[in-house]
């Protein structure tokens, strides 16, 4: 009785433990378009790349187009969120800004105290990154203009 409980028992946890273990890797499986080797461009969306087996040529065109495509959204939404009136821009960051702390809340209630401390100090690094990216973006069109 006692050797078929344990049985029954180890039996119902195997599937469990067989879930909980990732598969796939933190970002889900890599794409086989031969970009995934050196790190390029994994995420959402990749997967119609993922049996065409691309060339290094192929890799290399594809790299530069997805670059030059990078700020490309970025540019259209600013053209349309320039024409808004103040006060819906106002109302739209206020919304942004609240919508980004409660994600960070959530963040931060699934992590323990040292992740927590981990999570601020990259926050801290990254809005400093962005600060600095600023500066250069306000510095470069600066120039830009003076030179025209």
């Amino acid at each position: 009785m006692r050797k078929t409980l344990t049985a029954l028992l180890l039996a119902a946890a195997l599937p469990t433990l067989a879930m909980a273990s990732p598969a796939e890797g933190p970002r889900g499986p890599a794409p086989d378009c031969g970009m995934a080797a050196h790190g390029e461009h994994r995420g959402p969306g990749m997967d119609m790349f993922k049996d065409l087996n691309l060339t290094p040529e192929q890799r290399e065109q594809f790299a530069k187009l997805m670059h030059e495509r990078k700020d490309n959204p970025r540019e259209i939404t600013r053209k349309y969120l320039d024409k808004l009136p103040e006060a819906d821009k106002q109302a739209m960051k206020k919304e942004l800004e609240t919508a980004r702390q409660e994600h960070d809340k959530a963040i931060r209630a699934i992590l323990t105290p040292e992740q927590q401390k981990l999570f601020d100090q990259h926050k801290q690094e990254r809005e400093k990154q962005r600060a600095e990216r600023e500066e250069f973006e306000a510095w470069k069109a600066e120039r830009d203009s003076k030179k025209q």
